[in-house]
């Protein structure tokens, strides 16, 4: 694993497969010996995954009974716990937090299926966390989840966005106050874009298995993910417009508001269109894991 996580991220010096293992049995099958004679996972094969996520979360975070439908995103938990360690900062640097007698309050925007972002800013921070999503069939999983991990329902609500072309309209409720949002938006503009990139990556993970990329040619996502959680229409640029301007309608009720970034090329947009609605604030945050950079995009109308 990266040294370049988080240094709150538990995971930041790799995984022990055998102590995952013991919380988590039917990892074990799933766990290889990868060409530097290390332990790990066939990242391309979309069960060892999910098998790992689930170890992961059962080991580190105490969080039961996780799961995903078939089809649906399966994050990368050293990643998404990132972005939560990096907005908690951001909230200590605001003095909002562990030094404030009252609960964080924060919404997560399209929590999905697997409202990973909520379960570890409750689980790791005890924040209340809300969780918007425009999916039925993903808060009803996310809701699953929650019903079997009492003391994270009585800290997480879910509610489900009912327009499609609207973020925090119609979620956020009058008078209602949070310190921060989170939102993964979808990268992509199409499925033929996104599948595009999937094959990219699984190109990528057989050859660092030393193995062909055509040995695993036209590939499922390998990570999954439906429609509304990989691309909509005019992809990221078209998604981080509509909530930049959105978020000036809510400025005096949400302290920060944050979002990551996946394409460099849409920060300096972002940017402008910040500086156009007014924002007062506007911070921009480097993640890098491994080969990846993504970055954190906060703006306040504070």
């Amino acid at each position: 694993m990266s040294k370049t996580l988080h240094p709150r991220n538990l995971h930041k010096d790799g995984y022990d497969f055998d102590a995952l293992a013991l919380d988590f049995p039917a990892l074990k099958k799933h766990v290889k010996s990868n060409k530097y004679g290390t332990e790990s996972i066939d990242f391309a094969d979309p069960a060892a995954v999910k098998a790992l996520n689930c170890a992961l979360l059962r080991h580190h975070y105490g969080i039961a009974g996780w799961n995903v439908p078939e089809g649906y995103l399966c994050p990368p938990i050293p990643g998404r716990v990132d972005y939560i360690h990096y907005v908690a900062d951001l909230l200590s640097n605001s003095r909002i937090g562990a030094s404030d007698s009252r609960q964080v309050r924060m919404l997560d925007i399209g929590t999905g299926a697997n409202g990973i972002y909520s379960l570890l800013a409750a689980k790791a921070y005890g924040w209340h966390c809300s969780g918007s999503e425009i999916d039925p069939l993903a808060l009803k999983n996310f809701a699953a989840i929650l019903d079997q991990n009492e003391v994270l329902k009585q800290l997480i609500d879910l509610r489900l966005q009912r327009d499609k072309r609207k973020i925090f309209e119609g979620v956020i409720k009058p008078g209602e106050k949070f310190d921060l949002t989170v939102c993964n938006p979808p990268f992509h503009a199409s499925q033929k874009e996104a599948m595009k990139s999937n094959q990219r990556k699984v190109n990528s993970l057989a050859y660092n298995r030393g193995e062909k990329p055509a040995a695993r040619a036209q590939p499922a996502l390998n990570f999954g993910g439906q429609k509304n959680e990989l691309w909509c229409e005019g992809g990221e640029s078209g998604f981080l417009q509509t909530m930049i301007n959105e978020s000036a309608l809510f400025g005096k009720q949400c302290r920060w508001f944050t979002t990551l970034v996946s394409k460099s090329e849409n920060v300096g947009q972002a940017k402008w269109l910040l500086r156009n609605v007014g924002a007062r604030d506007i911070l921009e945050v480097e993640m890098e894991q491994g080969n990846k950079t993504t970055r954190i995009v906060a703006w306040s109308f504070a």
